[in-house]
């Protein structure tokens, strides 16, 4: 017969490593002069580093947004601070989500996709989105890239346009009075 062994060992207090967290050493705080010297020097190297690299700060935008005029709506800079604004909103959504805030999953859905068209159009530099704007609020306009025309009927040999779309030939968005206008006969 053997005998059966207890162990004498108490392994109640013993913790996964793995678990553990390093302390993190506090960084001293820097004083408001410490801090200007700081950003001042940050400021010079930028420059210097821009001065030797014309494409500094670039690289990561597609090479037919480099040049845009600051007027243009979608200019990357702009561009830039709505992902900003929209990566708080979607912070502020994932809380409602947390709550299970009714409707709270589809706002992070659309924060989410909106977040990485525009990521999409800083790399490739092309707009994935039917809107644009920091709050999605402003509808992209169609163009018109090959005109069709009518070939029959009262209308034959005129051209069909649809209301609020950018035609090349007229070099505007066609509107209701011009559709109104040309539809007297």
């Amino acid at each position: 017969m053997t005998k059966k062994v207890k162990a004498k060992t108490d392994n109640s207090g013993w913790t996964d490593p793995a678990k553990k967290k390093k302390p993190r050493k506090k960084r001293k705080p820097m004083t408001p002069e410490q801090r200007e010297a700081a950003v001042e020097r940050l400021k010079k190297a930028r420059e210097v580093r821009a001065k030797n690299n014309p494409n500094y700060g670039m690289s990561s935008l597609h090479h037919s947004l480099r040049d845009l005029d600051e007027d243009y709506e979608l200019h990357p800079d702009k561009v830039k601070v709505w992902i900003a604004y929209q990566k708080e909103l979607l912070s502020l959504a994932k809380k409602d989500e947390k709550n299970k805030e009714k409707g709270s999953t589809a706002r992070v859905s659309a924060h989410e996709s909106y977040i990485k068209n525009m990521n999409n159009y800083l790399k490739d530099g092309v707009w994935n989105d039917l809107f644009y704007g920091e709050e999605r609020d402003l509808r992209v306009p169609y163009v018109c890239t090959a005109m069709a025309y009518h070939h029959d009927g009262p209308y034959k040999g005129m051209a069909k346009r649809t209301v609020g779309v950018w035609y090349p030939d007229i070099r505007r968005v066609y509107t209701k009075k011009m559709f109104e206008e040309d539809r007297i006969l």
